[in-house]
């Protein structure tokens, strides 16, 4: 018994020693988990503080100071806005009340750590371990006003722990550079209070209609901003679900209360009294749509920030949100393009209704709360094609909310340019190519099959085959002429025989965007019909063209449009300095050459577009059904286009030249004041040459002999295109005047005539006769009682006996003559018939 006993205790005695040997290895294992850990752990905190970014203490206190705008005499236009309101005020500006209700919420122990609170963080660790293991979702957060600073400044809101150990590293060195107030004054402008809205001072004008500077909120309204802070949309009391249950909100302003009650920043009586007025709804709310009405400068100011931003992320890598706090937060001044009187007289112009002459209703208007403003609409952009800067840009007509569409800039605003496309793809390409002249020769004529069959049918299921806006044909005609009068058969002919490749390549360097349907469309790039879905946007808008038509007046390159050359931050340092890009797409001889055919049209349909003693050159764009009206054209200065149509595209009563070049004059004729007359030099390889409209060939003799008048003209060429061969069109034939027809042995001497005609012309009097003169001989009537012998004389211009003669313009006469000659001196010829010119050789 006793050694069994015995046995038992050592048993037990080996099962704990082997226990605390399995104790002692876990221990040990634990620990050197822990210490690797650490290790590990301190190694990554470590890499992590070795990168982080420099803090500039000017960076976080120029974060809290409003971005602004300026025009090109640097006189302020706007404050930047984005799509944020906010509104900088100083610390002695804001309500003690309004510092205690944030401080007692968000960092209770702001005014005693150095950055981050050690209390606070153990805390949320403890909290965030019991959530995790009983299965509640959320996480604490132990962020301090601090940290909150520098993510609503300079770092950005990703859920990481590097962001968070940056977080923290930068805010313990931030508060040995800055004082407590310096820090609670920038958070309360940078923190997030509902929608767009940032900083204490928006807040307080969105939801209760007054300034914090006016020191008449009460303590409920302090306490309810300050709970907004932790989920600001959730306890916005705008917000459908607050307004139909307050609860939320209220609470959570009940929660700011008792923190400030607990902090003995109010005493128990204004507590007690807060939470009543909390309970009975007594929190002062007054709705405004907006706390900060639209920019002055809405269509210009907006693109500006657009391309600031954009430069901001390409230049310096930063993010999107990154780029926008700069601009929001960032104090940055920035320079813009703008001339001011000129932005605000084109608004003028393009509001004045008596400026557009159509009859569509132009009285007819879209109203939203304070704003009103015409259905008809319309946008231009005025630039100055060698240095980019566009001195005018306006997006639309009437009185629009902030952040309407801008029909001159936004690619939601983009549209079909109709023939406004055909410099850009069709003519420019033919010069520039050397594939064509001035003075080539076309055919206004219906398309022939072999082309027309290449291209989709139309709707009727015909073969294609567009007309013309006025429905007839010219029928042989110059080039010139061809843009001149905007004719569409010939511009779908040439671009054909260039090829839609070609053309879809000039337009995308002109800028016009294509999406895929009008890649590969020939209505699109010959007659600047886009497809234009609304879910896949292409076509132009003014911003676009007027780079585009810039590029005829500066030797052949394409000058990036700019809206500002200038940014700096809140020290004063340039941190953008904008020069445009720019791109070779024509030589200069036939940008030259170009510019020179745009002032076909300005002298016919366009001429509403001229203004003074200033040249000018550009071209309408008509689209389909007259939906859209544009005239693009440029000066030796500027270069502008205007765009007319409706938002919802609605067939216009009225024609581009008659419509668009009278406001484009108007707009022009301001942003040349005080500019002295001058012409675009002509560059070296241009040529100046006789020609033949005809044919497009040096002419003859025979060229200004044309029943229609001379038709030989001086026309400029690029060296080497000129023509050399003789004009081969114009010939002289003889016919018979009273038909019409070629004369042949048997046409009366009497009706025979030589003119000049135009071959394969079929222009009734003027294309060379094809049917030969059916005139039938009339015979002699003999007197059997006369004797002698009769005379008969034909010598060149009598009868032909069957041979026509066909003169051409080379100076090179073939002839036929035929002199038969019978005589009798002693007789008389009696025969009634006697052709002109036949002599009648006798004694009488």
């Amino acid at each position: 018994m006793a050694e069994k006993k015995k046995k038992n205790i050592n048993n037990k005695r080996k099962k704990k020693k082997k226990s605390r040997k399995v104790l002692r290895i876990f221990l040990f294992s634990f620990l050197f988990l822990i210490l690797s850990a650490f290790v590990v752990g301190g190694g990554y905190v470590y890499a992590i503080i070795k990168n982080a970014p420099e803090l500039n203490v000017n960076n976080v206190l120029s974060l809290s100071q409003q971005s602004r705008i300026y025009d090109n005499k640097e006189q302020l236009m706007d404050n930047v806005q984005t799509d944020v309101q906010r509104i900088v005020v100083s610390s002695d500006d804001i309500p003690q009340s309004l510092k205690d209700a944030f401080v007692s919420i968000e960092d209770e122990r702001f005014y005693e750590h150095k950055g981050i609170d050690a209390q606070r963080i153990l805390g949320a660790i403890y909290i965030d371990a019991k959530n995790i293991l009983t299965g509640k979702k959320g996480l604490h957060g132990a962020s301090t006003l601090t940290q909150q600073l520098l993510k609503n400044t300079i770092l950005t809101n990703d859920i990481t722990s590097q962001r968070k150990i940056t977080e923290m590293y930068l805010a313990l060195k931030l508060e040995g550079l800055l004082t407590k107030q310096q820090i609670l004054e920038a958070y309360l402008n940078t923190i997030p209070l509902g929608g767009q809205v940032y900083g204490v001072e928006a807040a307080s004008l969105k939801y209760f209609g007054q300034s914090v500077k006016d020191k008449k909120l009460t303590i409920v309204q302090c306490a309810y901003l300050a709970g907004m802070n932790q989920a600001p949309s959730y306890y916005d009391a705008f917000s459908p679900q607050n307004q139909k249950n307050p609860t939320s909100y209220r609470n959570r302003t009940k929660t700011v209360l008792s923190k400030m009650l607990e902090r003995q920043t109010i005493t128990q009586a204004q507590y007690d009294q807060a939470i009543k007025d909390v309970d009975a709804g007594n929190f002062g709310f007054q709705q405004k749509t907006s706390v900060t009405e639209k920019m002055n400068f809405e269509w210009f100011s907006r693109p500006v920030i657009q391309q600031v931003k954009n430069d901001l992320m390409q230049k310096y890598k930063y993010s999107e949100a990154e780029a926008s706090k700069m601009l929001t937060n960032g104090g940055l001044k920035i320079y813009t393009t703008m001339d001011r009187d000129l932005q605000q007289a084109t608004q003028q112009i393009l509001d004045d209704s008596n400026n557009f002459n159509l009859s569509n209703n132009k009285n007819e208007y879209y109203e939203s709360g304070s704003y009103k403003w015409p259905k008809l609409q319309a946008s231009a952009t005025i630039m100055d094609y060698k240095t980019g800067q566009v001195k005018a840009m306006v997006g639309g007509r009437g009185n629009q909310p902030p952040m309407s569409i801008n029909r001159a800039y936004s690619t939601s605003g983009l549209r079909s340019v109709g023939s406004a496309t055909k410099p850009l793809t069709v003519y420019g390409p033919a010069i520039d190519m050397k594939l064509m002249t001035p003075a080539s020769p076309e055919e206004d004529t219906p398309l022939p099959e072999e082309i027309s069959k290449k291209y989709p049918r139309d709707d009727k299921g015909q073969l294609w085959n567009p007309k013309n806006e006025d429905g007839t044909y010219k029928g042989t005609i110059s080039l010139r002429d061809a843009l001149k009068y905007s004719r569409n058969p010939v511009a779908v002919k040439i671009e054909d025989a260039i090829g839609t490749n070609v053309g879809l390549s000039y337009g995308e360097k002109f800028g016009l965007k294509y999406n895929k349907a009008s890649k590969s469309s020939i209505a699109t790039l010959a007659l600047g019909q886009f497809n234009n879905d609304p879910k896949d946007r292409d076509g132009g808008n003014s911003y676009i063209m007027a780079a585009a038509y810039g590029t005829f007046g500066n030797s052949g390159v394409y000058t990036e449009p700019i809206l500002y050359t200038t940014v700096k931050d809140a020290t004063g340092k340039v941190i953008l300095d904008k020069t445009p890009e720019t791109k070779k797409i024509l030589s200069p001889q036939s940008a030259y050459v170009m510019y020179d055919l745009l002032k076909g049209p300005v002298s016919w349909s366009s001429a509403p577009a001229k203004f003074g003693d200033i040249p000018v050159a550009g071209k309408t764009g008509t689209t389909t059904d007259n939906k859209d009206l544009w005239f693009s054209g440029l000066t030796p200065y500027l270069s502008g286009a205007v765009w007319v149509g409706y938002d919802q595209p609605t067939t216009l009563k009225g024609f581009s030249g008659s419509a668009v070049s009278p406001i484009w004059g108007k707009i022009m004729a301001v942003a040349h004041q005080g500019l002295q007359t001058k012409e675009i030099e002509m560059p070296s390889g241009i040529v100046k040459a006789s020609v033949c409209i005809d044919s497009g060939k040096s002419p003859t003799d025979l060229c200004n002999k044309d029943p229609r008048g001379n038709r030989v003209v001086q026309d400029i060429f690029i060296d080497g295109t000129q023509p050399t061969a003789l004009c081969d069109v114009h010939v002289t034939a003889k016919i018979n005047k009273a038909n019409g027809k070629l004369a042949t042995d048997n046409t009366p001497a009497n009706l025979i005539e030589e003119r000049v005609f135009v071959k394969n012309s079929t222009q009734a009097g003027i294309g060379l006769p094809t049917e030969q003169d059916d005139t039938k001989p009339t015979l002699p009537v003999i007197d059997n009682n006369t004797t002698g012998n009769n005379t008969n004389t034909n010598n060149n211009g009598g009868a032909t006996n069957g041979n026509t003669e066909v003169t051409n313009g080379s100076n090179n006469t073939n002839s036929n003559s035929n002199n038969n000659s019978n005589s009798n001196n002693n007789s008389t010829n009696n025969n009634p018939w006697t052709p002109a010119g036949n002599a009648n050789n006798g004694n009488h």
